[in-house]
């Protein structure tokens, strides 16, 4: 199946990332800043809850705005992460104070939430910036448990 024509709202995650993971680059590029953005990232941002460890992330509270660049028009979508009472909630209306603003590419989150790349790896290439907390930065990731395809 190729990306152009996979619906990650009706596919189980981890065939939906196994297609993330044998699409080219230049195709999720070109498919994540067209009419199919919008739609998956609203589903992989639905999804963040069920793959969230709470037993991970005991503890800790934090907001977390997510922008994600690349859009056709130049613009980002910006998402807002809760943790609270080992919970996780996602929402399109950034309206927290965030401790902690993380900044990538399309491309990238797509390929992080699906388990196809890492968020350490990501910083560490300048792919993924982080501005505000810089342990949550380092602790986030461990919070959750994507596919591994």
């Amino acid at each position: 199946m190729l990306i152009d024509q996979a619906d990650p709202a009706v596919m189980d995650p981890l065939a939906f990332a196994r297609v993330v993971k044998a699409t080219p680059t230049d195709v999720l590029r070109r498919v994540m800043s067209g009419e199919r953005r919008t739609p998956i990232l609203a589903e992989l941002v639905r999804r963040m809850p069920d793959v969230f460890r709470p037993d991970r992330a005991a503890g800790h509270t934090a907001v977390v705005h997510w922008r994600v660049g690349g859009r056709a028009d130049g613009g980002l979508d910006v998402y807002e992460l809760v943790i609270a009472d080992g919970a996780c909630s996602v929402s399109p209306t950034a309206d927290g104070q965030p401790q902690l603003v993380l900044t990538l590419d399309a491309v990238d989150f797509l390929r992080m939430l699906t388990g196809n790349a890492n968020a350490v790896a990501l910083v560490m290439r300048g792919r993924l910036r982080s501005k505000g907390d810089l342990v949550l930065t380092a602790k986030l990731p461990g919070f959750f448990e994507p596919p591994r395809p």
